[in-house]
């Protein structure tokens, strides 16, 4: 086999794999965003109308919504049409689409961010930030007293535990 027919069929062989497996779900950054805007607007619920047609607004002017829900990581993988977050998550690995899915997580973060000041939602957003999220985390302080390395050093109880030896013999 001379030279050019070994690279011809090495670029046959690199070509199959690159083809090989699913085909990605979406081949343009722009797709995805389209279809990730569309999920927070679905989150948002529907607005509630007056007769007139005008939105029905409460004292401060906040627009009063129907079926409203939280944006979560799963609910954008399912929207964009993905199996599991994990999914979801693996675009991060495309250059192309790292912003895009960065981007999406973060909005999804500040939600949960924003429902900590809620005595209604705290709980499940202090659990969500730091199961789904980096740098989110409770922490606890232990006190170790001891050595540098951790370690607490205890008496010899063995010496205390010997049998009395017969003064007898």
């Amino acid at each position: 086999m001379t030279e050019e027919e070994k690279k011809t069929k090495k670029e046959q062989d690199e070509s199959y794999v690159k083809t090989y497996g699913r085909p990605p779900k979406y081949k343009k950054s722009s797709e995805m965003q389209a279809k990730i805007d569309e999920y927070f607007k679905i989150c948002e619920g529907e607005m509630l109308l007056k007769p007139d047609g005008q939105p029905m607004t409460n004292k401060k002017g906040i627009i009063y919504r129907v079926k409203p829900r939280p944006p979560t990581v799963t609910g954008l993988a399912l929207h964009l049409g993905f199996t599991s977050r994990q999914a979801l998550l693996n675009y991060r690995g495309k250059k192309e689409f790292l912003d895009t899915v960065t981007r999406a997580r973060s909005r999804i973060e500040q939600y949960n961010e924003e429902a900590l000041y809620s005595k209604e939602t705290c709980n499940g957003a202090k659990f969500n930030l730091s199961n789904n999220f980096d740098g989110w985390a409770e922490k606890q302080e232990v006190e170790t007293k001891g050595n540098a390395c951790g370690v607490i050093l205890l008496p010899t109880v063995a010496e205390e535990l010997k049998p009395p030896e017969d003064e007898d013999e």
